[in-house]
């Protein structure tokens, strides 16, 4: 059968959901012989879809990070308030990660040790996301938040605050300590601690100055 370009991402995302079953059941990263051996596929066939491991991992992170992207896509379009949607963005993934965690620790671990082991094959998700987030942060920024800062600046100051519950690996250290309300609470406190109130050069720690 040709392998048209419908049935080539068919076959990608099949073999990716293979891959993450296989993981699930062995409780080890898949290498691409073992990936080619389970997917039923003659090895020039399975090349023709996946070129190397690489090729491999990114369908599997496409996959498996769906979810996440979509549900950071849903809360850009939404009209929520700044604050609001600020949150929603970050919630959203968090339950996402946590359901998965509390439904299988050791699988979710595993993927996480992928996901670090594979870094750079993940970056393009994580700038994907730090362009969604200085979206909002630019429609905070119109409506008086954040005064005083570059969006960059910003976007590396939220993210430093609320690493816990974007980085996965921190369910697995922190469990059941990371909460929604929690989440809520530090997005409040970053729109204030982060505003524009206290004058144009507020940056959340004008009263601070580091040590010579």
């Amino acid at each position: 059968m040709p392998l048209t370009p419908e049935l080539r991402e068919s076959e990608r995302e099949r073999i990716a959901q293979l891959v993450l079953d296989l993981v699930k059941q062995r409780g080890a990263e898949i290498p691409y012989s073992i990936a080619v051996s389970e997917s039923g596929l003659a090895r020039a066939r399975f090349e023709q879809i996946f070129e190397d491991y690489d090729d491999l991992f990114d369908a599997i992170a496409q996959l498996w990070l769906k979810p996440n992207i979509e549900a950071m896509e849903d809360v850009v379009a939404t009209d929520l308030p700044p604050t609001r949607k600020m949150y929603e963005f970050f919630r959203r993934r968090f339950v996402i990660s946590r359901d998965r965690f509390r439904d299988d620790p050791e699988f979710f671990t595993h993927i996480c040790e992928m996901g670090a082991a594979n870094f750079e094959r993940v970056r393009s998700f994580v700038d994907l996301a730090d362009h969604y987030q200085c979206e909002i942060i630019a429609e905070a920024q119109a409506e008086g938040y954040f005064g005083g800062l570059e969006i960059d600046e910003a976007l590396s100051l939220i993210n430093q605050m609320v690493s816990n519950y974007t980085i996965p690996d921190s369910l697995i250290y922190l469990g059941d300590k990371l909460t929604e309300q929690k989440l809520a609470r530090i997005i409040d406190t970053i729109f204030i601690g982060l505003s524009g109130e206290a004058g144009p050069e507020a940056a959340g720690v004008n009263t601070l100055r580091l040590a010579n």
